[in-house]
């Protein structure tokens, strides 16, 4: 084996949790960056959602909307903000579009974002060029798009900064605290991706000055695709317009024939209307056993199998071009090898069991609190098998 996992990961019964995920049978799956696997309890709730439709259709109604209100609490909980504060949306493209659609811009404003964002967050940002709002796109040094950077290159007319919590292509994971402050100092909204960050690590939004932050299910957070979650402060409410009104976002909404074109006093004014009732039911599943873990220990178990992965790629002589120092690290790590090409690499990985994702040249692996060490000996086995 090649190390044990330290820390208070210890006292948790990870094959117990393992166990909720069938995936394990069939692949060594470090690929939570790209879709994670649903587990049996998240299934459990889907099926109990079409179990209750299959025999009563919406007579089940009530108790399912108690439900959805109850799920909305505990994804407040998780994330550390109000109920009030939570969207339901469809995925993270659909809150970064709430978002930078209802900022109200005006001609010659900038946005200043990395140039190395998912194009979840560029393409909406960049829609508003035909509103006269400029683009300030900043290039990475070593793999990185800090915070001092983003912040050099706001002026007198930037209103936001939007910015992944942790890259994609790499696992760089940004000081969110440093850019929230410069940002909310000064009167710039920061909006931030939360896709890579929310399921891997801990999140309190109490704490970190942001004022929105989109995220899907799908990926760390290990609910199902089609279901996401959209923040917003509070205080900002009336100051974001809602570009996407729908039935479900007014007061009094099942008042059908009362065209009170009045919002909700509460983010649910975005969520438009019929909202996909099985993901939420997914997430809300998913969320509980965070919560029930623990996410101070989801992320020690995270960056203790990545740290493992690491230590025997580097032993082995691979490059690693994620950023390993520190609170730079993620759930998310990329290597290469000398000679042998990333592409080459992840075909002979599939051929053995292992998933893993082709990013910018490098083999990215992306395990979750499922992984264990017995896999790590057989991915190291498997790489020496094949003369890598």
């Amino acid at each position: 084996m090649e190390a044990d996992v330290k820390g208070d990961t210890k006292s948790i019964d990870w094959k117990r949790y393992r166990a909720e995920f069938p995936v394990t049978e069939r692949y060594i799956y470090y690929n939570n960056a790209a879709v994670g696997p649903i587990s049996t309890r998240v299934r459990a709730a889907i099926d109990g959602l079409s179990l209750d439709m299959l025999h009563e259709g919406m007579m089940c109604g009530e108790r399912l909307f108690a439900r959805v209100e109850e799920i909305r609490g505990d994804v407040a909980h998780f994330i550390g903000a109000a109920p009030a504060e939570i969207a339901f949306t469809k995925n993270t493209n659909q809150g970064v579009l709430i978002a930078s659609q209802g900022i109200r811009w005006r001609s010659g404003d900038n946005v200043v974002l990395p140039s190395i964002e998912f194009p979840t967050n560029v393409y909406p940002w960049m829609a508003l060029t035909d509103r006269g709002v400029i683009l300030r796109m900043v290039e990475p040094a070593g793999g990185r798009v800090t915070a001092d950077m983003l912040a050099d290159a706001c002026d007198g007319r930037t209103r936001a900064v939007t910015v992944s919590a942790v890259q994609f292509s790499n696992g760089y994971r940004i000081d969110l605290a440093a850019l929230g402050a410069f940002c909310r100092a000064r009167g710039i909204y920061l909006h931030v991706d939360g896709i890579q960050w929310l399921g891997a690590f801990r999140c309190d939004l109490g704490e970190l000055p942001v004022d929105f932050l989109s995220a899907g299910g799908h990926k760390w957070l290990l609910a199902s695709p089609g279901i996401g979650i959209f923040y917003i402060r509070r205080e900002l409410l009336d100051e974001i317009d809602v570009w996407n009104p729908g039935w479900t976002g007014v007061v009094d909404s099942f008042d059908f024939l009362n065209y009170d074109f009045t919002y909700r006093d509460e983010a649910a004014r975005f969520e438009e209307g019929t909202s996909n009732m099985h993901g939420i039911m997914a997430l809300g599943a998913s969320i509980e056993r965070f919560m029930e873990i623990g996410m101070e220990r989801v992320e020690e178990r995270i960056l203790a199998v990545t740290e493992m992965l690491a230590a025997g790629l580097a032993g082995r002589g691979y490059i690693i071009t994620s950023p390993r120092d520190g609170a730079e690290r993620s759930g998310i790590l990329c290597f290469r090898h000398r000679d042998i090409p990333s592409e080459t690499l992840i075909d002979d990985l599939l051929a053995g069991g292992v998933v893993a994702s082709l990013r910018s040249g490098s083999v990215r692996l992306s395990p979750h609190l499922y992984n264990d060490e017995e896999e790590i000996d057989r991915f190291f086995a498997l790489l020496e098998m094949k003369g890598a």
